[in-house]
């Protein structure tokens, strides 16, 4: 234990003494939080929603198949229980809950007017308000379609009562910021520990510590501390910068968010690992880096929501790390999710942790230069 953490020394050592990479891992990434947090928007389709239908009329139904066929919004689930639904927002596995009352299609007929109930998960910011405007126009639409039924009721408009859950106000930075933070962790741990070996091969130092007696895992395990500290650094820095300028919500628990982020950290840290058995030089190391870290970025819901992607892709993106860990810093800060609302994202980073590095590990050869 002596000779890696004397090694992770020397390499903390050389971050510090180097002001490039304390720039790169301080400063940076607090600019594209600031920058980032201001840049994107996007649009929305095949929102998964949940029906409680609780008056079961033909009414009902056709209010329903009104929702489906507009193609924003895709059928999550259905039963006559609120708390069924709740439960499914709280576990980010729905966007919209649409409630049916029991005397829906009875007040069309006496009143001309009926309420129905919408539920956005308003964590998402402006997307919740995309879907919510998206929502509003599919029950306009319905209630002038009832106004000229076949039956000759004449039914009015539709009373729509709207509630925003998590992030009332809609404010997208409240929604980008815990991803973007996420970014930051990727973008430093992978990118430090894949140039670090590189480095070490440029420089013709490695072949100087091939020979010391630390094993192979010594070895690997004091070059990655260093990197796995300033990464939860990072996201400390990135959390206060959230909160002092953007107002970000803590509501759960940060240890809980931390204890992620360290597994989290791992994963990265393994990538970056295998990406520097890949490539000679630095230079090399940092192209493959950013085009890998891209990808992620691209397929994980932090830009463009998961449910707006085509079904092959949120097929795949279930493989990518960093969309669980934006599901778990988005939950945990917005949300204020516990350790059971996370347990599934959660475990597949465990996984995830455990198999990059045994991959990374087995790649890495300590006698290659």
């Amino acid at each position: 234990m002596r000779r890696i953490l004397y090694l992770a020394r020397a390499e903390l050592l050389h971050v510090v003494r180097d002001r490039a990479t304390l720039a790169q891992v301080l400063v940076l990434p607090v600019l594209q939080l600031l920058v980032l947090s201001n840049a994107v928007t996007f649009a929305i389709r095949d929102t998964p929603t949940y029906i409680v239908d609780l008056d079961r009329t033909s009414a009902s139904r056709r209010l329903v198949d009104h929702f489906l066929a507009s193609g924003h919004f895709r059928l999550a689930g259905w039963s006559a229980s609120m708390e069924a639904a709740n439960e499914m927002l709280l576990r980010g596995e729905i966007t919209l809950v649409l409630g049916i009352p029991r005397d829906f299609e009875a007040s069309l007929v006496r009143d001309r007017a009926a309420r129905v109930q919408v539920m956005v998960n308003a964590e998402k910011g402006s997307a919740a308000g995309i879907v919510q405007s998206y929502a509003a126009q599919i029950l306009m639409s319905y209630g002038r379609e009832r106004s000229v039924d076949v039956r000759g009721v004449e039914t009015g408009k539709l009373d729509v009562p709207v509630r925003g859950w998590y992030n009332p106000t809609q404010n997208y930075q409240h929604y980008m910021v815990p991803g973007l933070l996420v970014a930051l962790v990727t973008l430093i741990a992978t990118l430090l520990s894949a140039q670090n070996i590189a480095r070490e091969k440029e420089l013709g130092t490695l072949e100087q510590l091939n020979v010391t007696p630390l094993t192979r895992g010594q070895f690997i395990a004091a070059k990655l501390l260093p990197f796995w500290g300033l990464a939860l650094v990072d996201l400390a820095i990135g959390l206060t910068a959230g909160r002092l300028a953007f107002g970000v919500p803590m509501r759960g628990s940060l240890f809980l968010l931390f204890g992620s982020a360290a597994i989290y950290a791992v994963v990265a840290l393994a990538i970056g690992l295998w990406i520097s058995t890949l490539v000679d030089t630095q230079q090399q190391a940092m192209f493959v880096t950013f085009f890998i870290t891209n990808v992620y970025l691209l397929m994980s819901g932090l830009f463009t929501p998961i449910d707006s992607m085509a079904e092959w892709v949120r097929a795949i993106s279930v493989l990518n790390p960093v969309r669980h860990f934006v599901t778990i810093s988005r939950e945990v800060l917005v949300k204020g999710a516990g350790l059971a609302e996370i347990a599934r994202p959660l475990t597949i980073l465990v996984v995830y942790a455990a198999v990059m590095l045994a991959v990374a590990v087995r790649q890495y050869s300590k006698r290659t230069a």
